[in-house]
């Protein structure tokens, strides 16, 4: 048997009793609520299977097409069979799109939805959320831009002298139209890019706003541009932050309060998977 070493030895029976509660509710915490407790875990146990709802969307949720490894892969992947493993079934998928991926939900056809969703009030009416990153966005321009020189944050980017391009009818338009009051304002139609790159290619344009995933792609294509905030690769961004997560349906809070803590537990995990992600997609 190990001796016990010297720090333990000096642990008061007061600490180490605190400590053993501690690592026991954090165990407990993980384990699923017993039967009768969740009708819907007590459901899914004797399906036998936790029914996912899929829908790619970089870089929470990755389809794998090559036919060498796992279908599925990405942070939210790794949440769902840490959930199937803590529940022991199996994790079935149920392909889903972009109208169908909250609806089916109601209709009990999935037990979760994974294709990462965007936690909005009209959402939060009809479903509830397990929260584990964010989307933002990023202000980009090109490097040699004379007026950029000076610019030191996104509230620089705020100046009469500076011109924001943005696509009619895109995400950005009402953020950009409140974040920037004093910068001149550059409507130009979607040209089915992720952002208007030919605006400030063509220096029609000082900057343009971007989502934090497509940047990454982004710079590495195109080079020679800049990006505020310029902190991690614009991937530390709050500028138009919004809550990302998985969602199930209403009225189930056991259930729900259960997979919380084990995403919780997982975060730190979550997180490098996801910082993962993005860099292979450079």
């Amino acid at each position: 048997m190990p001796k016990q070493s010297s720090f333990s030895r000096r642990l008061s029976p007061w600490l180490a009793g605190l400590l053993f509660g501690v690592s026991s509710t954090a165990l407990l915490a993980q384990s699923p609520p017993p039967p009768g407790a969740s009708p819907r875990i007590d459901a899914i146990k004797k399906a036998g299977e936790l029914r996912v709802g899929v829908l790619q969307n970089a870089p929470w949720l990755i389809e794998n097409t090559s036919g060498n490894g796992p279908a599925w892969g990405g942070p939210v992947w790794l949440l769902a069979s840490e959930y199937a493993r803590l529940l022991n079934v199996k994790l079935r998928t149920v392909a889903v799109s972009h109208e169908t991926k909250v609806p089916v939900l109601a209709a009990n056809q999935v037990d979760m939805t994974i294709s990462p969703l965007g936690e909005t009030p009209e959402r939060l009416k009809v479903v509830d959320f397990v929260i584990y990153s964010t989307t933002s966005v990023c202000m980009f321009g090109r490097a040699g831009n004379d007026k950029l020189a000076k610019v030191k944050s996104v509230d620089d980017l705020n100046s009469p002298d500076i011109t924001i391009a943005y696509f009619t009818g895109g995400a950005e338009e009402n953020w950009v139209k409140e974040r920037f009051p004093k910068a001149k304002l550059r409507a130009v139609a979607s040209s089915g890019a992720t952002a208007p790159i030919e605006e400030i290619m063509a220096k029609r344009a000082d900057a343009a706003p971007i989502n934090r995933v497509p940047w990454v792609n982004l710079s590495q294509k195109v080079k020679g541009l800049v990006a505020f905030p310029t902190e991690n690769n614009c991937q530390g961004s709050q500028e138009k932050a919004s809550p990302v997560g998985l969602a199930v349906d209403k009225n189930q809070q056991v259930y729900l309060d259960w997979l919380r803590d084990v995403e919780k537990r997982m975060q730190p995990a979550l997180a490098a998977d996801e910082k993962r992600v993005i860099e292979t997609m450079k």
